[in-house]
């Protein structure tokens, strides 16, 4: 009788060309299986526990789970990756995104912040604003190119897309990411304004601008000589979208991008102008 040998681990070029497989199935992006409504969740209870911050235990116990369990870490690594939470020997603490989020008066621009401050979400975001994204299949295929593990893209697509809608960005439609519309009426304003009305005021900070302008206004390069024209049409886009849903006015204005001419093409098409 032949007995069975022990299998023996690969060696040389097949080790190597194991190694890499195992290598190739872990993602190089980091996005959370969590969404943003759960960080959000821990995040409120890190409050409610110490304020700014509390023991590892003293959150799993407010939760009412096991501070050992891969569920907990999971928990987490979460809000972590939304920028919302940092951990420090066996204390998890809140950043200052991670106290905006938990002031019910910020929340909602801290959501915005928070989705697109994870890695996988702001190239997604980069990548298709002002356009529609792809079906799921594609969806999940551009997330394993951006470094997804393919093993993973089911999940991270889910938590993706209910993040999406959880940061408002799906406001425009559930096929497209679109810079939420912000509400956030700031608290430090004071109950009564002593400016008397049409008495001007000094240099503040924001102008009076809607909350949505003034995101636009934040969108703008510091260097426009940079500034592609495709770039520039997406945020005309936004723009129109913008004064369209505040203003509530009729008809429609359409962003075209027309390829440039060359000088000795313009002199032929165009009259002299004499401005040149």
């Amino acid at each position: 009788m032949v007995e069975d040998q022990p299998q023996q681990p690969p060696t040389g070029e097949a080790a190597a060309a194991s190694a890499e497989g195992k290598k190739r199935e872990q993602s190089s992006i980091q996005f959370p299986y969590g969404d943003l409504d759960s960080a959000v969740e821990v995040a409120e209870a890190v409050h409610a526990v110490g304020g700014q911050s509390c023991q590892l235990e003293q959150l799993a116990g407010y939760l009412k789970v096991a501070p050992s369990g891969g569920g907990f870490r999971t928990r987490i690594a979460t809000p972590r990756i939304f920028g919302l939470t940092e951990l420090h020997r066996g204390t998890i603490s809140l950043t200052p995104l991670g106290l905006r989020t938990v002031d019910p008066a910020q929340q909602t621009a801290a959501k915005v912040d928070a989705f697109l401050h994870v890695p996988l979400y702001r190239a997604i975001y980069d990548k298709y604003k002002g356009y529609t994204l792809p079906p799921t299949v594609a969806l999940e295929r551009e997330m394993v190119l951006l470094g997804v593990s393919s093993k993973q893209k089911d999940k991270a697509r889910q938590a993706f897309e209910r993040s999406a809608r959880q940061a408002g960005f799906m406001w425009a439609g559930p096929d497209r990411l679109t810079l939420p519309v912000l509400k956030d009426a700031p608290q430090s304003k004071p109950i009564e304004d002593p400016t008397p009305p049409g008495g001007g005021g000094g240099g503040g900070g924001g102008g009076g601008h809607h909350a949505f302008i003034q995101g636009l206004l934040d969108e703008l390069p510091q260097d426009f000589s940079g500034w592609a024209v495709d770039a520039q049409a997406e945020w005309l886009e936004a723009a129109v979208a913008a004064f369209k849903l505040l203003s509530k006015s009729p008809g429609k204005i359409t962003i075209t991008v027309a390829a440039a001419q060359t000088k000795t093409a313009a002199n032929e098409s165009q009259p002299p102008s004499d401005f040149e």
